[in-house]
């Protein structure tokens, strides 16, 4: 599986240099660094140092795990999500440290493969910033599954002892402390901008989170100095994401009209079964005090589900009260990472829930439980 991965990372990565290369991109190979606002400097691997003058530069350095207070992250027995795709063997047993995206991927691909795993979370529920009914029936499905939680809890220390893990950690309601002792420990409490705060000594704006200020182009506090991706304050922080903005800052520096509409990015998790949100959950809007109304469809009672025997899961989709246009939808599927799809293109051409519920879905697929879902909204679905 590991020698799978590797090649399959090889590849991917030779197809990007053979699009350098088919566009006539020159590829440089090293360590980048601004040494003015038309200068790059880029150092090899023989720690040759060579400038270049150019008339824009963006800035696309992505993140790097972060750790918590105290706790140094080794790849070998405290790891973060790079040594976590990489063990040598399945650890016996994995505690993991977060309940995110990244924490709970790791947590489904281990349990798979026969690791006994815990997660540590300091929130009392997990994917925080999901719809709270999506977390709340994940939450049910992974336990089903195995994976052992602890909510509500904060990791005090981590210590490692003979080729193995303590790891210290307090109930915040009820202080009781516990201590268990794991091969593996998966931290995954988030991720930060990977740039030096050097960068500020040339004029670049860093926000309070340490990210880059840009304006509505993209632009950094010196105007041919762009910034996309994890380093700014836009947007999750999302490979996808990512992608859109570069394409759109491209456009703007050729002079077109680059632009992302945050409103309708999806979100994935790569567990199994997959999680899957574009838009606002329930709990946004309530903040917001729009109101609305919600529509919902399980997967028990989709023909195609039944029959693959993945049954677990539902649609739900949250509409404008007033105007029915879709606010925000969240699903639970064994494909719910490809069926976002057909959502986020609703949302980016402002369809209404009553649009969707009028399309023909093919029979039998998952995607009609979208079109339940969508005719749940105004409390007349078909098969429910």
């Amino acid at each position: 599986m590991m020698s799978n991965k590797k090649k399959t990372v090889q590849t991917l990565t030779k197809g990007i240099e053979f699009l350098f290369k088919k566009n006539k991109i020159t590829h440089l190979k090293g360590r980048g660094s601004i040494a003015s606002s038309n200068t790059v400097t880029v150092t090899d691997d023989s720690k040759k140092k060579t400038s270049y003058k150019t008339k824009n530069i963006v800035i696309a350095t992505g993140s790097e795990p972060t750790s918590l207070p105290g706790i140094k992250i080794d790849e070998k027995i405290i790891v973060s999500s790079t040594g976590a795709l990489s063990f040598e063997k399945v650890p016996k047993k994995l505690i993991v440290i977060g309940g995110g995206y990244i924490g709970l991927e790791l947590s489904s691909v281990w349990k798979r493969l026969g690791s006994n795993v815990m997660v540590i979370e300091f929130l009392d529920h997990i994917i925080s910033g999901m719809d709270k009914d999506i977390s709340d029936a994940f939450l049910k499905i992974l336990n089903k599954q195995g994976i052992k939680f602890k909510l509500d809890s904060k990791v005090t220390k981590i210590s490692v002892v003979k080729n193995k893990a303590v790891v210290d950690f307090t109930n915040n309601k009820s202080a009781k402390r516990v201590r268990i002792e794991c091969d593996k420990v998966l931290i995954a409490v988030g991720r930060k901008s990977n740039i030096s705060e050097n960068i500020s000594k040339l004029g670049v704006k860093l926000d309070n989170q340490k990210k880059i200020e840009v304006n509505n182009k993209f632009e950094t506090s010196i105007k041919n100095i762009y910034a996309i991706g994890d380093v700014i304050d836009k947007g999750p922080m999302l490979a996808h994401k990512a992608e859109d903005e570069g394409i759109a800052v491209a456009e703007i520096i050729a002079g077109q009209a680059g632009h992302v509409n945050y409103d309708a990015i999806p979100a994935v998790i790569y567990t199994s079964p997959e999680v899957a949100m574009v838009g606002k959950t329930e709990e946004q809007l309530k903040k917001e005090n729009v109101k609305y109304r919600v529509g919902k469809f399980p997967f028990l009672a989709n023909s195609r589900a039944k029959v693959n025997n993945e049954t677990e899961g539902f649609v739900k989709i949250i509409a404008d009260e007033k105007t029915d246009k879709v606010l925000g939808v969240s699903m639970i599927s064994a494909v719910a990472g490809t069926m976002i799809a057909e959502l986020a293109l609703a949302m980016e051409f402002g369809a209404s829930s009553e649009d969707i519920a009028r399309i023909c879905h093919a029979h039998p697929t998952y995607s009609e439980a979208i079109k339940e879902a969508a005719l749940a909204v105004d409390k007349r679905s078909i098969h429910s």
